[in-house]
């Protein structure tokens, strides 16, 4: 008899999902609260896929067999607590995915950086000349690439909330970036929670896998004692001279696993000492994958940046700007200024998530020399550095914005677009928000 295979929420995951449920022989309904995008529509209706939108009809989804849950969905929905009551199996679509395919899987999981270090390692595999495809929490669905079956080798970025609803997922190597407060709110605001989901990357590898992790970061020394690993444990670090992973000096990152790989700083694509440890990350995973060193080295030399995060945009006057749109918490602004090497003009604000401006109040007075706000509500941060920097003005659109930062520097200095916040204010989202900005300086 068919199992009835409920997927919640159409976007790309679910309806990748949906897809690979269809080719395995479940009976699949989607059902999405919203209303699905047209080529999701088109793709579920040229499937022959069941699905309803701007309902869950309650009935048909508590009959499931199994449930695969969109990771935007809470935990603590009424719906999903009625399916738990009644335990029905609720899944991720990576989980799902994960079941139905022998492909070797790096996956990579931390509060910030993700993107940018799964995005560099898809590149260091592909310069290798590996058969592998890049998706999770970036660019395609999991599940729909493993439908087609093509890939040898899965790069997958995956969130704490992909992560919450795994059950067996096993990566070949997982990687754990850092732990920093970010959606709290999910997880009883205890950042123990956020920082045991992040985990569940390495519980279900054993001794032939690897869980390549960062040293220096407090939140998971502390728990790295605590979980029971079966995983070979390779460090990284930007502080630490260690001998069965990877560590960085002012010069070199030096890779000791399982080949000794040197590998200069100052020849790195991309900027900024957190990317130093984005790139050592990677580094260290494909030398588990014994890709050559020419390789790793030359797709760490010709990487180009993601669009949006810390991206260079153009040199206009011998001002150079850069689009640091994805910079939406407080957090990634401060590796953003960290970074900067030139005086910068910063371009900050938008919908507040409740920021502590604090933390950045060292940087922003050896590195800013003026804040032009670009938000409705500018009150928060014309406090917090109302006298702390000379020129602070007000502006509520991109071209006022541009043209504000453009007038306030000089050559040689930096402007830049890390705006700390939310973009829901004036923008549609953060492309929306770097685009715009994009455009605004190439009409200088």
């Amino acid at each position: 008899m068919q199992e009835n295979l409920v997927i919640l929420g159409g976007g790309e995951s679910g309806v990748g999902a949906a897809l690979l449920g269809k080719k395995q022989g479940f009976r699949v309904f989607l059902s999405d609260r919203g209303s699905l995008k047209e080529e999701y529509r088109t793709k579920l209706t040229q499937n022959g896929i069941e699905f309803e939108e701007g309902t869950h009809s309650e009935e048909r989804i508590l009959n499931a067999d199994l449930v695969v849950k969109s990771p935007g969905i809470p935990k603590k929905a009424p719906l999903i607590e009625e399916l738990k009551n009644r335990h029905v199996p609720i899944i991720s679509e990576i989980e799902f995915a994960s079941r139905y395919t022998t492909a070797k899987i790096i996956a990579i999981t931390g509060s910030n950086g993700k993107t940018t270090t799964a995005t560099l390692m898809h590149h260091i595999l592909t310069q290798e000349g590996l058969n592998v495809g890049l998706g999770g929490n970036i660019g395609k669905s999991f599940a729909e690439m493993v439908v087609n079956d093509e890939y040898e080798y899965y790069v997958l970025e995956i969130s704490s909330f992909q992560l919450d609803d795994v059950i067996s997922f096993k990566p070949y190597i997982a990687i754990l970036l850092n732990i920093t407060p970010d959606h709290l709110d999910q997880y009883d605001y205890k950042l123990e929670l956020y920082a045991q989901s992040k985990f569940k990357i390495t519980e279900n590898q054993n001794h032939e896998d690897y869980f390549v992790y960062n040293y220096d970061d407090n939140g998971i020394a502390d728990l790295i004692k605590e979980i029971n690993t079966k995983a070979k444990k390779i460090p990284f670090s930007m502080s630490t001279h260690v001998n069965d992973g990877s560590y960085a000096d002012d010069e070199n990152v030096t890779l000791n696993f399982p080949e000794k790989v040197e590998l200069p700083i100052s020849e790195f694509a991309l900027r900024g000492k957190h990317n130093v440890s984005n790139s050592m990350a990677a580094a260290t995973a494909a030398n588990i994958l014994k890709i050559r060193k020419d390789t790793i080295k030359r797709s760490l030399f010709d990487f180009t940046a993601v669009e949006h995060r810390l991206e260079s945009v153009l040199k206009v006057g011998g001002i150079e700007f850069i689009n640091d749109s994805k910079a939406t918490n407080v957090n990634a602004a401060y590796y953003a200024l960290e970074s900067m090497k030139n005086p910068t003009v910063w371009i900050v604000g938008g919908t507040d998530k409740g920021n502590d401006y604090s933390e950045l109040m060292p940087l922003v007075k050896k590195k800013v020399k003026a804040i032009v706000c670009l938000g409705v509500d500018n009150s928060k941060i014309l406090d917090a550095f109302e006298g702390v920097v000379d020129n602070i003005i007000e502006t509520n659109t991109m071209q006022d914005a541009v043209r504000s930062a453009y007038m306030f520097g000089r050559k040689g200095d930096t402007v830049l677009l890390s705006p700390a916040c939310a973009s829901f204010d004036l923008f549609k989202n953060y492309e929306d928000r770097g685009n715009q900005f994009k455009k605004e300086v190439k009409n200088l």
